[in-house]
């Protein structure tokens, strides 16, 4: 979603709302992501006292499995984003949006956020036993023979 900032650069106290949702479809080329949902998008980008705001909730799910037991499950998740959009910058930008031609991509700026928040490690409970380095049973369902001898 392509979100024009001409006027928002220009006339303090102006506004604009968005709620979109962009198609799971759309996001297969993320490798390690599998969405089971579209990623729902809700916010506002402001501009108030000369400084342009942009701030979003975004909630989606995930399919994906346990990197201990190889359970499948759906996670969902929710995450709220805010940034402070510029018309440009000088040097390195590590804390601005800068806004390309007066227009910023709502898409591109969520993906980003999304996967700079995801988990590194997906587990389906805190305390996941894993599976048994021998046989490869599920320790989540009881113990099995390897697990007891080695105890």
């Amino acid at each position: 979603m392509k979100i024009i900032l001409k006027q928002l650069f220009s006339i303090t106290g102006e506004s604009k709302d968005f709620d979109y949702a962009i198609d799971a479809a759309e996001l297969d080329g993320i490798k390690g992501c599998n969405f089971s949902s579209p990623v729902c998008i809700k916010g506002r980008i402001f501009n108030k006292a000369g400084v342009v705001y942009l701030k979003y909730a975004m909630t989606f799910s995930l399919s994906t499995v346990c990197d201990r037991c190889l359970k499948e499950m759906d996670i969902p998740y929710s995450f709220n984003c805010d940034h402070i959009v510029v018309p440009s910058v000088s040097g390195d930008n590590d804390e601005y949006i800068v806004a390309d031609g007066e227009s910023i991509e709502l898409n591109e700026i969520a993906v980003t956020d999304l996967l700079l928040q995801l988990p590194t490690k997906t587990l389906c409970k805190e305390d996941c036993k894993g599976l048994c380095m021998v046989c490869g049973a599920d320790l989540n369902e009881g113990d099995c023979e390897h697990q007891i001898s080695e105890s």
